[in-house]
């Protein structure tokens, strides 16, 4: 895989966009359309199964969400349309220093990037894709479960 692609794929502070549950072009989405296609109608059934199996009280609110991830509707953190609920500053640090990730900062790891264990995980990513390359680090972690 081309660097150019990776970089589309994994955003500035080192997580994979392209694999996000809300992600415009993602598996997850692409998966949710096909589900949602195969059961179409089901609601009715699933009105019926809801006397003698309870959980299936719930489906209109399984079928919103299963929609929802079927829209897809952020392009990713290199994009315009960016939908990430993370308040991360690494968009703007990308702009302003020329970088494509954090790491390649000189203040890295600044104060502005993330508390907790969400800023130790930031860390350690962008140790990571220093350590082993970015195209590494992006082929070693599409191998993890992205949550």
């Amino acid at each position: 895989m081309e660097n150019y692609e990776v970089n589309k794929k994994l955003s500035m502070c080192g997580l994979d966009c392209s694999r996000c549950a809300d992600y415009d072009n993602s598996e997850i989405m692409y998966l949710s359309k096909k589900l949602s296609e195969l059961l179409k109608g089901y609601k009715g059934l699933a009105r019926l199964k809801s006397e003698n199996v309870p959980i299936f009280k719930g489906y209109s609110e399984f079928e919103q969400i299963l929609n929802h991830f079927a829209k897809g509707t952020c392009s990713g953190c290199r994009s315009q349309n960016v939908k990430c609920p993370l308040e991360c500053h690494a968009k703007d640090c990308q702009v302003e220093r020329n970088i494509n990730f954090c790491f390649e900062c000189s203040e890295f790891p600044c104060d502005k990037q993330f508390e907790g264990k969400l800023r130790e995980r930031w860390i350690y990513r962008n140790e990571r894709m220093k350590e082993i390359g970015v195209e590494n680090y992006y082929i070693e972690q599409s191998q993890l479960p992205r949550y």
